[in-house]
C-alpha cells in the first residue's frame, strides 16, 4: 500500500469559534495552534497547511497562571543597538490582548513559509463579536477536537475485459504409435588402396 499524501483537493476548510473567556493563554494557544496546522485531521501532513480557520472571541478575558503575569515579559527590538523593550504581561493583556494571543499562537507554529500561511487563518477579537457570521463558524470546545470524516475514499482501478466470440473446442487428438527406427545401416564404398604408377616405372616398362 503507498503511503498517503494529502492533494489541494482533499482539504477542506472549516470555520471555528473559541471562546478565551477565563482561559490560560499557553493552553489556549497550543489547541489553536494544532487547529490552524489541521493535526485533528487524519489526513494531516507536516509539509502542507490542511488546518482550518480559528476566531478567538474575548481575547481580553484571558488569565495566566503562577502569577506569570508579573514575571513574564515581551521582548521586541527596533534594530538599532540598545533598542530593546520589555513589557510585562499584566501590561501587554490590558493594553493589547490581541496581540498577545496571537503572538502565543504564533510562537507554536512552524517558523517558516508555511507558518506565516498557517497565521493568517486566525482571527482574534477583544470582545464577544465578530465580523466572520457569513462563513457560518461552529463553536468549539476546548478539550475535544472535532470529528472529521474527510478522508478521501480510495480509488479501486478495474479492468475491461473484452469478450471474444466463441470458438469451436479443439477436437480430442487421437494417441497414435511411435514409429519405429529402421536400424538399416548405410552401405559405403570401401576405397581402393592401389597406388598409381609413378612416372620412373612407367618409363623403365616402356624400355
Amino acid at each position: 500500500m503507498k503511503t498517503y499524501s494529502p492533494k489541494p483537493d482533499h482539504i477542506e476548510r472549516r470555520w471555528y469559534v473559541v471562546d478565551a473567556s477565563d482561559q490560560v493563554l499557553g493552553r489556549l494557544a497550543s489547541e489553536v495552534a494544532a487547529l490552524l496546522r489541521g493535526k485533528h485531521k487524519p489526513i494531516f501532513a507536516p509539509h502542507m497547511d490542511t488546518g482550518d480557520h480559528v476566531i478567538i472571541v474575548n481575547a481580553d478575558k484571558v488569565t495566566m497562571t503562577g502569577g506569570k503575569e508579573q514575571k513574564k515579559i515581551a521582548y521586541r527590538h527596533s534594530g538599532y543597538p540598545g533598542g530593546i523593550t520589555g513589557t510585562r504581561y499584566d501590561v501587554l493583556l490590558a493594553e493589547k490582548p490581541v496581540f498577545a494571543v496571537e503572538k502565543a499562537v504564533r510562537g507554536m507554529l512552524p517558523k517558516n513559509k508555511l507558518g506565516r500561511a498557517m497565521i493568517r487563518k486566525l482571527h482574534v477579537v477583544a470582545g464577544p463579536e465578530h465580523p466572520h457570521a457569513p462563513q457560518k463558524p461552529e463553536a468549539y470546545a476546548m478539550g475535544k477536537p472535532p470529528a472529521w470524516e474527510g478522508l478521501p475514499l480510495p480509488t479501486i482501478k478495474t479492468r475491461t475485459v473484452t469478450e471474444t466470440p466463441a470458438s469451436k473446442p479443439p477436437e480430442p487428438k487421437v494417441a497414435t504409435a511411435p514409429a519405429k527406427k529402421t536400424t538399416a545401416k548405410k552401405t559405403t564404398a570401401k576405397k581402393t588402396t592401389a597406388k598409381k604408377p609413378t612416372a620412373a616405372k612407367a618409363a623403365a616398362e616402356k624400355e
